[in-house]
């Protein structure tokens, strides 16, 4: 009797657990219902009144932004054609979901999991289209929940044919065309009800990198792209295979373009200066995307199209062992103003996308050696030619080691930083006192925290939360500007609609180091580039200094890299630049290649060899007693 009792409980007390767990499930989907239904997506289908004009460092326009960038079309004006391409190519389950792709979101989930943060894709047509909309490219989760409640409103609200016409009215196809009338025009100077199959698969190809992608950056990359959507379109039973032979045979018959060229032009910069409006001066991306502002910046058009000309080439970037190429991003500071020339976020950027070049957080490696340990000791007294320890040390359990894998006993500063040795910098920084590290990172404004108060991140570059190339390129302005420092800044002014200025810059030199000092440091770091590891930014004719930096990491008990930075300066700019993955792993890494140099570097070189091109040749004018004959001479301090 007592046993039938307790079976009873436990069946009892199972069903309550059902229950209770069925009640809960019940009131999640109420709740998740009733927030769904409280989302306003409305703006999807409002017209947003005037472009915000963007004007370069000369006065000039450089570019235009808005929120809705096209003159929106109807469904009915949009082929049936060009819909399926971009379904088969960007969400080929669009039909069948709800806004949220499960199996697509499942694919993805796993890797976000092991980064901490959203960093794959998944998204569905309808996510993107709320994205672009509604939200920040801010790689969190919490971003991703409202994307998710966004999108299944969308679907709520909007049909299918709605929503795919809706995406195709927003989304940049290059070449400063926004929404599809605009890039029909651009392309092939028709209306979109004209596009013929191959045409409609042409602008279906081009959304995923619009300047890598453009027929008229590179019409052969085009064409094989334009040909991978018509091999989707068939494998999916869009097309027949006839038309799918048809259509590749189509030549591209390029017209000339008819739409605003200013639209949308120069995104990472555009990015960026919506980023520094709303952190400097409380004016939100939307605001100006909807205000119809003047915005007069720094932007240097030479600069920005010689960045965006290097970036659109993948193979100038190197590549990880599976054959995938590198992402990158970097700046160009003029170091007198603090003006930012240009910038780019990272390879086959859109708008919108993370903007690597201000929100990276990768460790610097060697690159704050000469801020944070040889700049300080200079300050204190110490000689360009003093001897530096470069034989192993232990300092509290902590035994640095060189990447030569070998010690010399003793070290000139002069060599330690041309070769870019641990151990001296480790040495000399501790013999310092981390508090001077930290003092001259602090005066730079580097993003440091109080866990870089040791020497693994102050000498070596292991920074607990990274930094970004602006970060670094803002802090070695000090050197070719006589040791002071101007905040980098992309905005001079903004006016409102009604003439009103309503944000200037203000900013004024901070002097951070002596001039004496500053001409030291760009001499070995001139040095650095002429005779040590830097040698691939030489350009010739002109003054250049810089260094590079990475992290190391071994693969196989190969060395290897998973950052790769360069920063370097002439008399006129400074630039930096890195090389890397989002997410390294066992597979993304980059093989140190022996004799190859530093492909920062060399893109620092391709890059600020066409910026200045045309330009005044300027000499760092270092005096007299800063010279290579001295290399072994040993120094009292004052050389």
């Amino acid at each position: 009797m007592a046993k039938r009792t307790n079976i009873n409980k436990k069946q009892v007390s199972f069903r309550a657990i059902l229950l209770i767990t069925g009640l809960l499930v019940l009131i999640s989907l109420l709740a998740m219902q009733l927030y769904i239904k409280t989302r306003d997506v409305s703006a999807l289908t409002e017209p947003l009144p005037q472009s915000t004009i963007i004007y370069d460092r000369h006065g000039e326009v450089a570019s235009k932004l808005t929120s809705h960038k096209i003159e929106g079309v109807s469904s009915d004006e949009i082929p049936d054609v060009m819909k399926l391409a971009v379904v088969a190519v960007e969400d080929h389950r669009f039909f069948d979901h709800d806004g949220f792709d499960l199996v697509g979101t499942f694919r993805a989930f796993s890797s976000n999991i092991k980064a901490g943060g959203v960093v794959q894709g998944g998204s569905t047509i309808t996510q993107q289209l709320a994205k672009n909309v509604f939200l920040t490219n801010e790689r969190t989760f919490k971003r991703k929940f409202d994307e998710f409640f966004l999108a299944k409103k969308v679907e709520k609200t909007y049909t299918k044919d709605q929503i795919i016409s809706l995406y195709l009215n927003q989304i940049y196809f290059g070449e400063g065309a926004w929404g599809i009338k605009n890039a029909a025009a651009v392309y092939f100077a028709k209306d979109p009800q004209e596009l013929t199959l191959g045409e409609a698969a042409t602008l279906a190809g081009i959304i995923k990198a619009p300047s890598a992608l453009s027929p008229f950056n590179n019409e052969e990359r085009a064409i094989q792209r334009r040909n991978l959507v018509l091999h989707l379109m068939h494998n999916q039973g869009i097309v027949s295979l006839q038309e799918l032979e048809a259509a590749k045979e189509e030549k591209l018959n390029l017209k000339t373009r008819v739409a605003d060229p200013y639209q949308g032009k120069y995104p990472s910069y555009m990015d960026y200066i919506l980023e520094e409006a709303d952190k400097l001066y409380g004016i939100s991306g939307n605001d100006l995307l909807a205000g119809g502002y003047k915005i007069y910046t720094s932007l240097e058009p030479k600069a920005q199209e010689a960045l965006e000309k290097v970036y659109a080439e993948s193979a100038n970037f190197p590549t990880a062992p599976n054959g995938e190429v590198a992402q990158s991003s970097g700046i160009l500071i003029d170091p007198e103003t603090g003006g930012i020339l240009g910038l780019i976020g990272g390879r086959e950027y859109k708008f919108r996308d993370f903007n690597r070049a201000s929100r990276l957080n990768k460790q610097p490696g060697s690159t704050v050696k000469p801020l944070l340990v040889y700049t300080p000791a200079l300050e204190k007294g110490y000689g360009i030619y003093d001897m530096l320890n470069d034989s192993p040390i232990d300092i509290n359990g902590y035994s640095p080691e060189n990447h030569t894998l070998d010690y010399r006993g003793e070290v000139s500063m002069y060599d330690a930083v041309l070769n870019s040795y641990n151990v001296p910098a480790v040495s000399l920084l501790h013999e310092m006192g981390v508090e001077a590290g930290m003092e001259a990172a602090k005066k730079l404004y580097l993003p440091i925290t109080e866990g870089d108060r040791n020497l693994a991140s102050l000498a070596l570059g292991g920074l607990t939360n990274g930094i970004a190339p602006k970060h670094l390129a803002e802090a070695y302005t000090i050197y070719p500007n006589n040791g002071e420092l101007v905040e980098s800044h992309a905005i001079i002014k903004i006016e409102a609609a009604n003439g009103e200025t309503v944000a200037n810059y203000e900013g004024e030199k901070e002097r951070v180091i002596s001039k004496e000092v500053a001409e030291k440091m760009t001499f070995i770091l001139q040095n650095v580039v002429e005779e040590g590891s830097g040698n691939n930014a030489i350009i010739q004719g002109r003054d250049v200094a810089g260094k590079t930096g990475s992290t190391q990491t071994m693969d196989n008990n190969h060395k290897a890299t998973s950052n790769q930075w360069f920063v370097g300066f002439t008399p006129q700019v400074v630039g930096a630049f890195w090389i890397g993955f989002d997410i390294p792993s066992e597979e993304l890494f980059l093989p140190i290649v022996p004799g190859a140099g530093s492909p920062s570097a060399k893109i620092f070189q391709q890059v600020v060899k066409d910026a200045l091109e045309g330009e005044s040749v300027e000499s760092f004018n270092l005096p007299a007693n800063l010279q290579k004959k001295q290399r072994n001479s040993n120094s009292n301090g004052n050389n």
